[in-house]
């Protein structure tokens, strides 16, 4: 049975009971402070789980990909090592809001096991939860009669709070769990050792297959336990661990999705998958960080710098760094990779099919830069090597090799492995406390403190009518505390509210509530799990009084413009460069927008000014906004209206239409186009491969722009007399500069020749070598030119000129190479012990090294220093 054939199956038997089935959600969390990545099925549900929302439909069912490489579940360093944990995987699961409850849930998992499946009986144990004195709680003895009805009772084990009371988060809807595990070993280990005894012991082979989560307890932030009003469930079983179970495979590596994998990846590297565990590590690792990454992409997120996008580009380095220390992969192999995963997982996720251009060259770029990364690092820790030595240490430092993690990429495990082939070692202790140092920063910067929700007034229910009004009168339903950053504000929920909140890449509004005790201002609005949060540093003095709640207009209005510039926008590039343009991610606030795409090169000036030329058409013709609200998603897609990926739809959103552009939006937008007034795109360029970017202005900024520009020309045309042809003389005005630099590069040639012939008259000899000693009056540039010709004509040299120009000064040292060796000599780590005097900073290699500083007056100490050293 294959994994899709197991995927199917799943789903078939779960709409068989009544289960509506609902799309994945993206992996990449939005609206969501408390998460980065969706880590466990229910994460799309949590709506309903907190009262935010009433689903649709009370019984569903899925497979959500899920990430775990953040917070509290993270697996990174797990994963391929063993032969069970993931980066990406798939966790099929079914759930009730308030429907079904545990009987239900125990019944069907057995059923689709035992029956569906057909697991043998006697390999399945179950554990329930224990109860917890701490809490209160006492054994699920529900639960566990419930299973006595399917399996012995010396087959269901109690199981502590640790592996069986399962928590959203801190606070939050919480519950007991009951686990089925599944034992795979051989009927002779199995005869040997009780597959009892190894549940929950860490065993590759006697696994979690499945949980189910019963929902039933609210924790409060001081750590209480209170029933919820409604009872809900929750499963998760992991399609990975499922596929290994079903196909009778030891290992989740094993199974048909990830040996095409492995199989392409081991060819490539002319290597033998099981033969050797280092590499069978490597080729686990690749395996799995391909799907994570791919999915990543195709759902919005690329890789980069900062948040969700530093997580991605982290897995891809590991991937590549496995490939690159143990495979001896040199070029690019995730990117060919990343085709194999189409071919199998394409069917049953299309993004992949649809965005395989885009997760290509995206990953191929990333892969070569950090194969430039790689070159770079290695050049660094040479030097750094060579500093050790100089030192007469062979133990190189923990903060260097932190330095060479932190700024430049370098993997720590790549400066082990380097180190010892050149018999050193790392201080990895001192790397370490570098390490968590850095972690307690990025903790403390962080670290959110949120109380309790305090009810004001029932119902949690927020009714958005922002879209026809600017202001309303308001009811405080509940607020709560928030302390980030050693800083207080406050979260308000009101009844109803015409403050439209972050979304869509859209910016929250600002404005104020007021009543008779007098105005609190709204600094941003935020949705978190559906629920749209008003954020504000202090609290009204009646929580429970009446508020006009007001919006700022003009910076609504402004931010409404952008965004429908925007959808004018993305119609355009659509237009000329082709449809297979796609939104990658947008930013629309008052000032300007910012609209990021899928295209393959640059967009030309002529089809800027095209673009630019279409979308100042649309305002011009001041077409009316055609919006409509509560419209069936398969109704908007026949209007063509398009969903993009990495976004999640409810069953009815809003379309906006003007004209041919039709998108899926819930942002604000103008009446009519003529109100976007001007429209100015003022930068295009890269994001990623693959993925360019465009920035424009409308509306005010806009008439600012070609203000500042009709001030600037009118400015240059005065100071140069108002010429008849402005264009001409700045021509003339810059050929004459060219001519002016030329003449100044001869002269500064011909003062380099005679400083050179002065600066070799000042050889002195030194204990077999020959010193110069000396300033000059030029620049770094020149002064390492002359630098490298007197080490041509003067044997066993050692040169250290202190250079001052343009209020700059310098610093430079060239040492004969065999006299660097002899010797044991470093110009870098000599430059950086002088460049204090001149208070700046250098480095370079062991022959050649410069600084700059501030200084000039130190000059004369540093040269004065570093002739001491040779003494």
């Amino acid at each position: 049975m294959t994994i899709q054939e197991i995927r199917s199956q799943f789903l078939a038997f779960f709409e068989s009971k009544n289960h509506k089935i609902v799309e994945s959600a993206p992996m990449v969390i939005k609206n969501d402070p408390t998460l980065m990545f969706t880590n466990a099925g229910m994460n799309q549900f949590k709506d309903y789980f907190l009262g935010h929302s009433v689903p649709a439909d009370r019984r569903v069912c899925d497979t959500q990909k899920c990430l775990r490489v953040s917070g509290k579940h993270n697996d990174l360093e797990e994963v391929g090592v063993d032969t069970y944990h993931h980066t990406m995987f798939e966790m099929l699961g079914n759930w009730s809001f308030g429907d079904y409850f545990k009987k239900e849930a125990i019944d069907w998992a057995w059923e689709l096991l035992t029956e569906v499946y057909k697991i043998d009986k006697s390999r399945l144990y179950i554990t329930v939860f224990e109860g917890d004195k701490e809490d209160g709680l006492d054994v699920d003895n529900e639960a566990f009669e419930l299973w006595k009805e399917h399996v012995a009772e010396d087959r269901i084990i109690l199981s502590d709070k640790k592996d069986n009371f399962w928590e959203m988060g801190d606070v939050g809807p919480c519950g007991p769990a009951s686990e089925i595990h599944v034992d795979i070993r051989s009927d002779e280990e199995r005869a040997k050792v009780d597959g009892k005894s190894l549940v929950n012991m860490d065993h590759p082979h006697v696994i979690e297959v499945w949980n189910l989560v019963f929902i039933q307890y609210q924790r409060k932030a001081n750590g209480s336990l209170e029933k919820l009003p409604e009872t809900h469930i929750d499963t998760g079983m992991g399609l990975e661990r499922l596929a290994m179970v079903l196909q009778g495979k030891q290992s989740n590596y094993d199974t048909d999705l990830f040996q095409s994998l492995i199989q392409h990846i081991a060819k490539v590297a002319k290597v033998d998958y099981g033969k050797k565990e280092e590499t069978d590590i490597a080729l686990r690792v690749i395996a799995d960080h391909v799907r994570a990454i791919a999915f990543s992409i195709c759902d919005g997120q690329l890789p980069s710098n900062t948040g969700a996008g530093y997580v991605i580009r982290r897995i891809l380095r590991r991937a590549v760094r496995y490939g690159y220390s143990v495979l001896n992969l040199n070029e690019s192999f995730m990117a060919d990779l990343s085709k194999v995963l189409v071919q199998e997982m394409g069917e049953a996720f299309p993004q992949l099919e649809s965005q395989k251009e885009l997760v290509e060259k995206v990953i191929r770029e990333e892969e070569n830069s950090f194969f430039r990364t790689l070159e770079q690092g290695i050049k660094r820790m040479d030097a750094i090597m060579d500093a050790t030595r100089a030192a007469g240490s062979d133990v190189v430092n923990g903060d260097a090799a932190f330095e060479l993690y932190d700024t430049f990429g370098f993997p720590f495990d790549l400066t082990l492995l380097i180190a010892k082939e050149n018999k050193l070692t790392v201080d990895e202790k001192g790397f370490e406390a570098c390490l968590n140092e850095q972690k307690e920063r990025s903790r403390a910067a962080t670290s959110v403190e949120t109380e309790d929700w305090i009810s004001v007034a029932g119902g949690d229910d927020v009714d958005f009518i922002g879209y026809d009004n600017l202001e309303a009168d308001v009811k405080i339903t509940k607020y709560r505390k928030v302390t980030q950053k050693k800083k207080s504000f406050y979260q308000l929920v009101f009844n109803q509210t015409p403050f439209y909140a972050e979304g869509g890449g859209q910016v929250g509004d600002k404005g104020y509530i007021e009543n008779g005790d007098g105005k609190v201002a709204i600094f941003d609005t935020k949705k978190e799990n559906n629920l749209i949060v008003h954020l504000s540093t202090e609290l009204p003095k009646d929580v429970e009084a009446t508020f006009k709640a007001v919006v700022n207009e003009t910076k609504r209005n402004l931010s409404a413009s952008n965004h429908s510039a925007t959808h004018l926008l993305h119609h355009a590039l659509r237009e000329v460069l082709g449809d297979h343009v796609e939104q990658k991610g947008s930013l629309v606030n008052d000032k300007y927008l910012r609209f990021d795409f899928s295209h393959f090169s640059k967009v030309t000036d002529e089809e800027i000014e095209k673009i630019e030329a279409m979308v100042t058409q649309q305002i011009r013709a001041n077409i009316a906004l055609d919006e409509k609200r509560a419209v069936a998603m398969e109704e908007a897609q026949n209007m063509g209206a398009m969903a993009l990926f990495g976004e999640k739809y409810g069953d009815k959103v809003r379309v906006i239409k003007f004209g041919d552009s039709v998108e899926l939006c819930g942002g604000t937008h103008v009446g009519n186009t003529g109100e976007i007034g001007l429209f100015k795109i003022t930068s295009e360029g890269a994001v990623a491969a693959g993925v360019r970017r465009i920035e424009a202005i409308t509306n005010a900024e806009a008439e600012n722009f070609y203000k500042e520009k009709a001030n600037t020309v009118a400015e240059v045309a005065s100071l140069l007399k108002n010429p008849k042809n402005l264009a001409k003389s700045v021509e003339d005005l810059i050929e004459k500069n060219k001519q002016l630099s030329k003449q100044i590069e001869a002269f500064q040639k011909e003062k380099a020749t005679m400083m050179k012939s002065e600066i070799k008259s000042k050889v002195e000899e030194m204990d077999g070598f020959n010193f110069i000693g000396t300033k000059a009056g030029l620049d770094g540039g020149s002064i390492k030119d002359i630098l490298f010709q007197l080490k041509g004509e003067v044997e066993n040299l050692f040169a250290v000129i202190g250079g001052e120009a343009d209020g700059k000064c310098t610093l430079s040292i060239i040492i004969n190479d065999d006299l660097a060796k002899a010797k044991n000599l470093n110009a870098g780590q000599l430059v950086r012990e002088a460049s204090k005097f001149i208070q700046g900073g250098g480095g370079g290699q062991a022959a050649f090294a410069t600084a700059g500083g501030k200084n000039p007056a130190g000059l004369d100490d540093a040269i004065a220093l570093i002739k001491e050293k040779l003494a």
